[in-house]
């Protein structure tokens, strides 16, 4: 490996290899990059549990159509691979891939209290018009308080045997736009005051293949209502919602239908986004499985509900304190047994207060910038750290210094932005769902297990830069950066040698882990059903020490299917790694029936024969083996290193890693010290004690470190350098045990 160029201050490892042939620190964890059934893109997370992860990240979902109930349940290798890992170590930095314009989900929650009526003031009056369209068949809604008007395409205003009552008044407009059917309507709300006992009028403004009805509120409507508020729709087009007090939408629905509405207060508009709009929530997870909007059934059953989904209910409302409390709950969850996830009581829109929803929450998030470039990099917008597992906060409409001096209500208006006590009728998110999730770009139906090719590896195509490559890119890119993420192994589950996109990553992630120095990869040859010499092709075609390829594939157990899948090489290695890491050390050999054994395997894709095993390690791909009665067990320990040496084998590399990140995270508090005596004292008491703790288990069989005099010289010291030198033997692993049975006459005697 080349060495560093020296600019900036910090602590720099060398590696000298001079063990060729004749012709810590804690808990460091793995990175798991790949698709996830939900979770944030893009973004290195780190979880410390399979639960967490399940969390977090999702485990079995439905691969096909939500809508029509089509395609498997699946899981991604990401999550079986995760699955292996945690089994026996932590943490675990994951960074999940979509690609395209992939977005998260939001919910937008209104105001609905009249500022009039909860400040003890004058009632807000005022209009809002109403646009019906007269074409089709089936019957619009419009409701207003609590009468619904059923607006017909027949030209009579009341269908035969429909009676007509104080909650359902029936408006027939005929089947062409008419001054008479614009006067019935008029006509029916005016003229019925005694039926529907509301206190509004209307008036005609028609306009072409519509009609409009500017309904007039009257301050005796709202002060006997406390709200007031239009719901408008039709039975093909579903329900847009009732919005009360100041809320307010625009939006087109199925068939060209429309509404629109306009409220005043005290002569000022209050149709806008400060006061109807309150606050919008959005999921920390991205994509279309954040979804739960969609029809509402019995007990407010949501349909697209679902485990991994969120849905929001304000709970209660407190007017005289500015307070409410928030509850994010499980999208598959009902009215009656709700599953309540996280809750956050008295909460409050004054910015002023220490608990301002948005200090409580949390409003921030990472924005991926200089995507597809070489140096992508993270940027964190917001102001409050994020506190929910599930959603942050944006706030819509402030309400500074709710409070005055003495504890009351300073100004009536302002209680028009605090949210009502609803789960979403009154803001379009309707039953306090979400929407706006989105999964970008992605290839269906999607391949999976033994399926996956090139160009569908889980419904991503690694060829194609905004179908997947460049999401991998970016990951392995922000990895890349040591002082942010301390991981000492890289997996890349369903990204396989073989095809152009495959390779490009893999040598893109080797690349990335001998900048580094401290890292190291397995990476997945070929596959599912190819030829030995494919695999062993593919690992000859590379030469480094940071990676590491196994084959076969291997089948395992998926208890939550009920059903045995395919899975590549490192799903499994992956546990085998932390396996071998829990029950001994990194210097160990992660192979042989001792450490090597894959538990969760039921069979490998072919038992291999003892010439097949040959094949692969001369090609520097380690086999996967099956044993009569011991299973499925790794039977090799090579890198990709071409030339014979120590660091041709993992439990080197490895050594080796470990080594680096304990003294170079040590020495770290070293830099900037005074270049003397005492500091280099300071060095060797902190190496030469782990070093002799690495020996006495079994890592090394000698070691020797040097700063002194002889390495420092007056010109080191003059370029403020600090120069240390460890020289190590590491311990050699038995992979080849020779056994002599000699056959001797009787009578001869056995040599001493």
């Amino acid at each position: 490996m080349a060495e560093k160029q020296v600019i900036s201050p910090g602590v720099f490892t060398n590696e000298i290899d001079q063990s060729l042939l004749p012709a810590g620190i804690g808990n460091i964890g793995a990175a798991l990059i790949g698709p996830t059934v939900k979770g944030p893109a893009g973004i290195p997370t780190v979880v410390n549990s399979y639960s967490e992860f399940q969390a977090t990240f999702g485990d079995t979902f439905h691969s096909g159509s939500k809508t029509t109930g089509d395609g498997t349940y699946q899981q991604y290798f990401t999550s079986y691979t995760a699955r292996e890992y945690l089994r026996h170590s932590s943490p675990l930095t994951v960074v999940r891939v979509l690609a395209g314009a992939y977005s998260n989900a939001s919910a937008t929650i209104s105001s609905s209290i009249d500022p009039g009526i909860v400040g003890g003031g004058t009632a807000a009056t005022g209009s809002f018009t109403l646009t019906v369209p007269i074409t089709g068949s089936s019957p619009a809604t419009c409701s207003i308080g609590s009468v619904n008007f059923y607006i017909t395409s027949s030209a009579q205003a009341t269908p035969v045997g429909v009676t007509q009552s104080t909650t359902e008044l029936w408006v027939g407009i005929g089947s062409s736009h008419t001054a008479t059917a614009v006067a019935n309507f008029r006509d029916i709300i005016n003229n019925s005051a005694s039926l529907h006992g509301l206190p509004i009028s209307a008036s005609i403004a028609p306009s072409l293949n519509a009609f409009t009805e500017s309904v007039q509120i009257t301050s005796s409507f709202a002060g006997a209502f406390g709200q007031y508020g239009i719901k408008y729709g039709g039975s093909t087009s579903g329900s847009l919602g009732t919005l009360h007090g100041l809320a307010f939408s625009t939006g087109s629905l199925t068939g060209a239908k429309s509404a629109s509405f306009k409220q005043l207060q005290g002569g000022h508009d209050y149709n806008s986004d400060t006061f109807t709009e309150v606050l919008k929530l959005h999921t920390h997870a991205d994509g279309e499985i954040m979804n739960s909007i969609g029809t509402i059934g019995a007990n407010n059953v949501l349909s697209s509900g679902s485990k991994d989904n969120l849905r929001w209910e304000i709970a209660s409302v407190n007017q005289s304190r500015g307070t409410f409390s928030l509850k994010i709950r499980r999208g598959d969850d009902n009215i009656k047994k709700k599953k309540t996830v996280e809750t956050w009581n008295n909460v409050s829109l004054d910015p002023n207060q220490q608990n301002y929803i948005a200090k409580v929450i949390g409003d921030q998030k990472w924005i991926l910038n200089q995507s597809g470039g070489t140096d992508p990099y993270l940027a964190l917008s917001g102001s409050y750290p994020n506190k929910s597992k599930y959603v942050r906060v944006e706030v819509l409409a402030d309400t500074p210094n709710y409070l005055d001096e003495n504890g009351n209500l300073r100004l009536p208006a302002a209680s028009a932005s605090l949210p009502s006590v609803a789960s979403g009728s009154n803001s379009g998110s309707f039953g306090g769902s979400f929407s706006g999730g989105d999964d970008g770009t992605v290839q269906n139906p999607k391949n999976f297990y033994q399926n996956i090719t090139d160009t569908n590896s889980q419904g991503l195509n690694l060829n194609v830069a905004a179908n997947g490559k460049t999401a991998y890119e970016d990951a392995i890119n922000l990895l890349g950066n040591q002082d942010e993420y301390d991981i000492n192994l890289v997996l890349m589950p369903g990204v396989t040698g073989g095809g152009s996109g495959g390779d490009s990553l893999i040598n893109k992630a080797i690349n990335m882990c001998e900048d580094r120095g401290d890292c190291f990869v397995v990476a997945d040859p070929t596959l599912y059903n190819t030829a030995i010499t494919t695999a062993t092709d593919e690992a000859l075609s590379r030469n480094s020490s940071y990676a590491a390829m196994y084959w076969p594939w291997v089948q395992i157990r998926d208890a939550d299917l009920g059903t045995n899948v395919w899975v590549p090489p490192s799903t499994v290695v992956a546990g085998v790694y932390t396996f071998n890491d829990k029950v001994s050390h990194p210097w160990f050999a992660p192979a042989g029936l001792n450490r090597g054994g894959i538990s969760s395997a039921v069979q490998a894709e072919r038992k291999l024969t003892h010439s097949n095993r040959d094949t692969l390690y001369e090609g520097n791909v380690n086999p996967i083996a099956t044993f009569p009665g011991q299973g499925v067990c790794i039977w090799g320990q090579k890198t990709l290193q071409k030339k014979a040496s120590a660091l041709d084998r993992v439990n080197v590399r490895r050594l080796l890693i470990k080594l680096k990140k304990f003294i170079a995270s040590t020495s770290r508090f070293l830099v900037f010290e005074q270049n003397n005596t005492q500091t280099r004292a300071r060095f060797l008491n902190i190496v030469n004690p782990y070093m002799e703790q690495v020996q006495s288990n079994s890592g090394l069989s000698a070691f020797r470190v040097v700063m002194d005099d002889s390495n420092n010289t007056p010109d080191i010291v003059d370029r403020n350098i600090l120069y240390g030198q460890i020289f190590i033997q590491p311990t050699r692993t038995a992979e080849f045990i020779i056994l002599d049975f000699t056959v001797q006459p009787t009578g001869a005697t056995f040599p001493e």
